[in-house]
């Protein structure tokens, strides 16, 4: 047999520093903050009936892990923020009955619109089509400022942008400043989140001194809700999954520094989760996949010290699919069962607590669940 001479031509990365921007107010938003947000103190959707002794059964936990000092953890999506969730989790976070929250970037992405232009999501099949998906200015740009900011002073992701939605922007040290302290210590810790500031300015995409971002919707927020409340508010991206990679102002060390430091906190609340809780609401594939990572450096850690891994947490799952049709208080099913590939069920099934999956709407479960605490 001949071999091929056939050669792969060379592939050259896209240059982003040549992708056109457009300013928000430019864009279509399909939803405004004013629109969505929810009363706490409003009925909420009546639950199915199966689903009354599970939600009673998840404000029992809570209450129960509370009392005892141990994490409640709520991993969420962006629908539970677009969806008009905000000022429900801000009465939760309050009243100390969640402890840390996660999210992924997209949750990020729609909080920061709303909490400053008070509009958020786009058309994704139009604005492909016409190459302006997701390229927005003040999106990308203000995302990446706030972390750079943050990053100076130790903050990972969540609390880098809560922050800055709270303070209505960020200050920033000169070049000449970023220059020195590079010079002077390039071995140290923040020597490269320095760096990447440094080039972000030398670019003249950020600018050095107050950058004022009067964010008038900061009620929409959770960040800036969990920012304000003292509570550890998680970020997990996935580099190329959002929008904020659509600008010349990019960023992958920026964007994955932070989200490096988010997880390690994360798994600081991880390691409180004995007899804690935890709530996965409409987080398919970030939820599961992160915990699992997290609950087995845990677990890690715990072995090595001469203690048991974690033990007595309570899971509760919730999504609209109907989870394959499986009961998942019986284990996960075999590999022949189509519900076995439901990452969002099988990965919490295996995590060592009592995991009950609900098939409900994200908001109606986190409303019911919040009157029925205050009733408790």
């Amino acid at each position: 047999m001949s071999k091929t001479n056939a050669t792969i031509p060379p592939v050259a990365p896209l240059d982003l520093s040549k992708l056109r921007v457009f300013p928000l107010e430019k864009r279509t938003s399909l939803t405004r903050a004013d629109d969505i947000l929810i009363d706490p103190a409003g009925n909420p959707k009546p639950l199915k009936p199966d689903l009354v002794p599970v939600v009673a059964r998840c404000v029992s936990d809570i209450r129960q892990a509370r009392e005892r000092g141990a994490t409640v953890m709520l991993i969420y999506g962006a629908h539970l923020l677009r969806n008009g969730a905000a000022l429900i989790l801000d009465r939760m976070m309050e009243k100390g009955w969640l402890t840390h929250l996660a999210t992924n970037g997209a949750g990020t992405i729609h909080d920061w619109e709303y909490a400053w232009f008070g509009a958020s999501t786009e058309s994704v099949e139009m604005n492909v089509a016409s190459g302006t998906f997701g390229t927005w200015d003040e999106t990308a740009t203000n995302i990446h400022l706030a972390i750079m900011a943050g990053a100076l002073d130790g903050l990972g992701y969540g609390a880098a942008l809560g922050r800055f939605i709270c303070e209505d922007g960020a200050t920033l040290p000169s070049i000449e400043e970023l220059e020195t302290a590079i010079s002077a210590a390039p071995g140290h810790p923040l020597a490269s989140a320095r760096s990447d500031l440094l080039q972000a300015m030398l670019a003249g995409y950020v600018s050095p001194g107050r950058t004022e971002v009067v964010h008038r919707w900061k009620h929409a927020s959770i960040l800036a809700s969990a920012w304000r409340r003292g509570v550890p508010l998680t970020v997990h991206p996935g580099i190329g999954y959002d929008i904020i990679t659509n600008h010349p102002i990019f960023n992958g060390a920026v964007i994955g520094r932070a989200a490096g430091s988010d997880f390690k906190l994360f798994g600081g609340s991880v390691a409180g989760l004995e007899n804690g809780v935890v709530m996965s609401v409409g987080s398919a594939i970030m939820g599961p996949q992160v915990f699992e990572k997290s609950l087995s450096c845990v677990n890690n850690l715990r072995l090595q010290a001469g203690r048991g891994v974690i033990s007595g947490h309570s899971i509760y799952v919730v999504d609209l699919q109907d989870g394959g049709n499986w009961d998942w208080t019986k284990g996960e099913p075999p590999k022949t069962n189509a519900a076995y590939y439901l990452r969002f069920c099988k990965s919490f099934s295996r995590m060592g607590g009592a995991m009950r999956y609900l098939q409900c709407d994200n908001v109606t479960f986190i409303h019911n669940l919040f009157q029925q605490l205050c009733q408790s």
